[in-house]
């Protein structure tokens, strides 16, 4: 017998990445038909695309008619960015001007994920109309990405969000999962940053909120333009150390706080807080409390699982 798909088509850059499998599901299992796309680690279960190919990306937007576009693919590393600002460029905004351009092609709602290392730190929180400082390559490559998508398409929204983490295919997948081994082997001390101020976000939560702006949109065509969403606990590194440790019963007095602000790698805002009163206004949000996220992200990464069932359990 037939299987109904949905009529509600969207599609999903960087499928394969943290954030993107995170908006592939929150769509797939809220009555939309997502296509994915990915790179390197696409198949079986994603179309492989190389998003600098115009010519692929033209075919499968064609093809597919997406009512919505969520593009999540970016290089989003700083340190890479610094090291290899051409290739950066190219995915980062070259590839999103063209992105916008087909989707405008096809009438298609564009989200661009953006972030808040747009602002330079020094005046936070951060409103969608205040003018971005980026203070290093990468911030600068997004608000460049910003700024060609909505040249090249007006109707686009760009979501401007934080540092992430959720369900990792590996701890490095995330600046807040990969501290996961240095809080659990605790047989030696261990540095963590405790002069930025950092705002860790769920990707479950920034999926909720991708397919709300995109219900909302469909309803409503002035949803557009730029907007903000952040999880609202403020922490360093340190404190998110701490309260990983805290979530699992593990000792954190091996861990060491280090107020001086960095000096090596890529420059870093010291508090670029974002303010979402204008998605919190049109109903828009969802936030998952720190403590219970990041325990269901790191929970098959515990070295002692075994032994912890029995306490948790």
């Amino acid at each position: 017998e037939d299987v109904a798909v949905p009529s509600r088509r969207v599609l999903i850059t960087g499928a394969t990445g943290l954030l993107g499998r995170a908006v592939f599901k929150e769509f797939s299992e809220n009555s939309w038909n997502a296509v994915g796309c990915g790179y390197r680690r696409a198949q079986p279960r994603f179309e492989q695309i190389n998003l600098l190919d115009s010519i692929a990306v033209h075919d499968i937007i064609h093809e597919f008619q997406p009512h919505v576009i969520v593009h999540c693919a970016a290089e989003r590393r700083p340190d890479v960015v610094e090291s290899q600002p051409d290739a950066a460029s190219q995915l980062n905004v070259a590839a999103s001007a063209n992105l916008a351009k087909e989707a405008a092609g096809v009438g298609a709602f564009l989200i661009y994920i953006s972030t808040d290392y747009v602002f330079d730190g020094t005046s936070p929180p951060y409103k969608e109309t205040d003018v971005p400082n980026p203070l290093n390559l990468y911030g600068k490559t997004k608000l460049e990405g910003e700024k060609a998508v909505l040249e090249n398409n007006e109707e686009t929204a760009v979501l401007r969000i934080p540092v992430l983490y959720g369900e990792v295919e590996r701890l490095e997948e995330s600046a807040v999962t990969v501290m996961f081994d240095k809080v659990q082997f605790s047989n030696k001390s261990a540095n963590m940053d405790h002069w930025q101020q950092r705002f860790p976000t769920n990707v479950k939560d920034v999926a909720a909120v991708c397919r709300q702006l995109a219900e909302k949109r469909m309803l409503d065509p002035s949803i557009k333009g730029t907007f903000h969403w952040s999880g609202n606990e403020q922490m360093t590194k340190y404190e998110m150390a701490c309260a990983i440790a805290d979530a699992f019963n593990l000792p954190s007095s091996h861990l060491r706080p280090i107020t001086d602000s960095p000096v090596v790698g890529a420059l870093r805002p010291k508090n670029a807080q974002l303010d979402c009163s204008k998605l919190e206004m049109l109903g828009i949000g969802q936030r998952t409390p720190f403590r219970a996220g990041i325990r269901e992200s790191l929970w098959p990464f515990l070295v002692d699982k075994r032994w912890r069932q029995t306490v948790f359990h």
